[in-house]
């Protein structure tokens, strides 16, 4: 299913942005250093990956449509290791920079930042012939602005456009130009952008109140002249405001790790899905629910060890049987690598109810991303009769891929899914508690690589046959008569 008025799928995309150098040493912190009060961190392992405005162009790239990165390089190291990074995943279109290409270098242990460096104050010197025509001939626009000033230099380009613009803002950059679609500040951001507007020190909030957010939101859309604002608040979702009533998304289920590069990937799958032709709504809904995962999947350390399947595929967008199992499986990988929790629960989901989606709900609050085993049509005619399905596999498949607690789902045709587990592993395998004086065949299975099969609470009096028989039974009127 696509969305009202989208166009094909996989527009291309123009990010505009200054581009970072992003370098992380991740370790184990188990004590204190003995001369001073701060951990020692051993272990360290260092990668490095596009970051900023790079970083963004290369999640829009993951998502298999065309890109280009327009931003400002230099003759410096950091530069060049850049260049080198970004080779095959985008189309680069440089403008000049004075000085270094900034970087940072993250320490962190586990999980947790425990210090950052930063390095580099370059900054975009003026734009070029080769951008300007980039953003003249596009579709869709990303400005995704860290204040280095390439979207300044540009910004006579970036006004005259007639393309579908994304601003992801920056404190220390200009206001968005006038007309761009949405715009895409955090919370904070927001706050900081409508005291500077109002100098309003008077007014309380600070920047996590739905209240505060949603004034903000309003104040904004009306100050900078732009269609629409969705201010980003982490955990709890997004909210957008066109400058009336705001609607609230909120995430599909709680993701905790790194959220580094968390709002890059929310302003890259809504700019995607824009230049696609989506509406508003929908797209903020998919950059949520895509946000989401990449913080579960291992967020931008992930991006930087497995990028080549890092493919954060629309909800709406149909797969072939094989294409969502290679997906899943893609899936479970990434997050077992990013040291996260892979939950998977399976069945036919033939008419899906009320009691499937209070399971699917559970299961994936037991982990960080949820892989629904669906049986495809020959095993459930094989389990449940000639007259089963009543749902195909591929319509089976679309229903549940556009829950927003499933992150992919598989489909398997033997009787069992032994087979398609010992290739997922999940951590967790997770049963309706209809199952509890059942024995699994499947248990051995998961618990021989250290897995564990978990029962969930199941609603009573719901059931796909009961459903089927009361749909069978029911008279249907016509004009007041039995038919």
């Amino acid at each position: 299913m696509t969305h009202p008025g989208t166009t094909t799928p996989g527009t291309p995309l123009v990010v505009v942005g200054d581009a970072l150098l992003d370098h992380d040493l991740c370790g184990h912190a188990e004590r204190l250093a003995p001369d001073a009060p701060v951990p020692v961190v051993h272990g360290t392992r260092r990668s490095s990956r596009p970051g900023g405005a790079a970083l963004a162009a290369c999640l829009a790239a993951a998502d298999g449509r065309p890109v280009t990165l327009v931003t400002a390089l230099g003759a410096d190291p950091a530069s060049d290791t850049l260049r080198r990074l970004l080779a095959g995943r985008v189309e680069l279109v440089e403008v000049p920079l004075d000085g270094s290409l900034s970087s940072k270098t993250r320490v962190l242990a586990g999980d947790r930042p425990l210090l950052r460096l930063d390095d580099g104050e370059g900054r975009a010197r003026e734009a070029s012939r080769e951008a300007v025509a980039a953003i003249t001939a596009a579709r869709g626009v990303l400005v995704a602005d860290y204040g280095r000033g390439t979207a300044d230099v540009l910004r006579d380009a970036l006004s005259r456009t007639t393309a579908s613009v994304v601003w992801d803002p920056h404190l220390r950059g200009r206001p968005p130009v006038p007309g761009a679609r949405l715009v895409t500040p955090s919370a904070q951001e927001a706050r900081v952008f409508v005291r500077q507007l109002d100098d309003e020190e008077g007014q309380s909030g600070d920047g996590a109140g739905l209240r505060t957010a949603a004034r903000d939101a309003r104040a904004l859309v009306r100050a900078w002249q732009v269609q629409a604002v969705a201010v980003t608040l982490g955990e709890r979702g997004a909210l957008l405001s066109h400058g009336e009533t705001p609607l609230l998304v909120p995430t599909p289920a709680a993701a905790s790790g790194d959220p580094c590069g968390a709002g890059d990937r929310f302003a890259a799958t809504a700019a995607g899905l824009l230049a696609d032709g989506a509406f508003t709504e929908a797209a903020v809904q998919a950059a949520v629910h895509a946000a989401t995962r990449y913080v579960a999947e291992g967020g931008a350390r992930a991006m930087a060890t497995t990028a080549e399947d890092q493919r954060i595929r629309r909800p709406e967008q149909p797969l072939p049987d094989g294409d969502t199992t290679a997906d899943a499986l893609r899936t479970a990988a990434r997050v077992r690598t990013a040291g996260r929790t892979v939950v998977a629960a399976g069945g036919c989901f033939d008419l899906l109810h009320a009691g499937h989606v209070a399971l699917l709900q559970a299961a994936r609050r037991a982990g960080d991303c949820l892989i629904v085993c669906v049986n495809s049509d020959d095993s459930v005619r094989r389990r449940k009769g000639d007259g089963r399905p009543l749902v195909p596999v591929a319509d089976r498949v679309r229903v549940l891929r556009a829950l927003e607690c499933v992150d992919a789902v598989a489909v398997f045709d033997e009787d069992t899914p032994e087979r398609l587990l010992a290739e997922l592993r999940p951590h967790i395998w997770a049963k309706g508690g209809d199952y509890a004086r059942t024995p699994l065949p499947e248990q051995p299975l998961v618990e021989s690589w250290g897995g564990q099969v978990l029962l969930l609470p199941y609603l009573d009096g719901r059931s796909t046959t009961g459903l089927a028989r009361r749909a069978a039974s029911s008279p249907v009127r016509s004009g007041g008569r039995r038919r």
